[in-house]
């Protein structure tokens, strides 16, 4: 487990931790956050993992590649998905995330919806990483923002999203992207932090591929230290996203794996400090490329 004291890293100003529930996550180098999708229709690999059995498996295995994190999702929030009940969400989470919170590993749980929030984190979970950055209405009960206050450690990624999924790239952003997300994330971090949350378990993530155009997306990858500047980890998920598919010709996701290996190296140049990835062991193995070039730079 990599864990740190907690101070200033030397990139933006940012703190050099992520603090979550159980861990305190160093950032002094970069951490790999490997995706468990437990859904039927997500658009990298949906339907693969609904089984229990099937998920734990693949929970060891992108341990076993290098994996620092897993962020387990119930719910694909990929263009035009259908909204899930909460029930049916809790059903294919909570039988899991009660098993790996034995493991003793950091777990990430990919949830828009405050009672899902609620029940994993009592459960504990260690992040909550929420493409509404808390900004989803409860149902019932305290809202997204006061349940991570409630909750005095945990992680939390706030990410940006234009519109929501059901209609983000019917009509997507318009306009110099840069600033609008710079402007957003910000807002949302400083509201949390209003409630108490400590500076420390706040990462932003620019969110790739929700509302933007395939020109916005790589124009967020081009300026992302722009978003340094906020004083925030930066967490960047570009694994298998269309995007690639665009540049590249490969209409399939699975086949975008050096496309999204490339992407990844050139968010972390810009001063990314945690990657999201389906592919783990290949992008463990680019990072060590990485590192020993860095070690040998100075």
């Amino acid at each position: 487990m990599v864990v740190g004291a907690a101070g200033a890293a030397a990139t933006g100003g940012a703190p050099a931790i992520w603090q979550t529930s159980r861990f305190a996550l160093s950032l002094e180098r970069p951490l790999v956050m490997g995706i468990l999708n437990l859904t039927p229709d997500s658009f990298s690999d949906g339907g693969q993992y609904l089984r229990p059995e099937a998920a734990l498996r693949q929970a060891e295995r992108l341990l076993a590649e290098g994996a620092d994190v897993l962020d387990l999702g119930a719910e694909s929030t990929r263009p035009g998905a259908t909204p899930l009940p909460l029930a049916d969400e809790l059903q294919r989470l909570l039988p899991l995330l009660r098993e790996l919170q034995r493991w003793q590993v950091p777990l990430s749980i990919d949830t828009y919806k405050p009672e899902a929030m609620q029940a994993c984190l009592d459960l504990g979970a260690d992040i909550i990483n929420d493409v509404w950055a808390l900004r989803h209405p409860a149902q019932h009960g305290p809202s997204a923002e006061a349940v991570l206050a409630q909750h005095p450690n945990c992680g939390v990624c706030l990410m940006h999203m234009h519109r929501e999924p059901q209609t983000m790239q019917s009509a997507p952003m318009s306009g110099d992207v840069l600033p609008q997300v710079r402007d957003f994330l910000l807002g949302r971090a400083q509201a949390l932090q209003a409630r108490g949350v400590a500076r420390a378990r706040i990462v932003l993530d620019p969110g790739i591929g929700f509302g933007k155009t395939v020109a916005q997306n790589f124009a967020l990858l081009a300026r992302q230290r722009e978003l340094l500047a906020l004083g925030y980890p930066l967490l960047l998920g570009w694994s298998r996203k269309s995007s690639l598919g665009a540049v590249t010709g490969c209409e399939q996701a699975a086949e975008r794996l050096p496309a999204s290996v490339a992407a990844a190296l050139l968010a972390l140049e810009r001063g990314a400090s945690v990657l999201r990835v389906h592919d783990v062991a290949p992008t463990v193995q680019a990072l060590k490329v990485w590192q020993a070039m860095r070690q040998q730079a100075g």
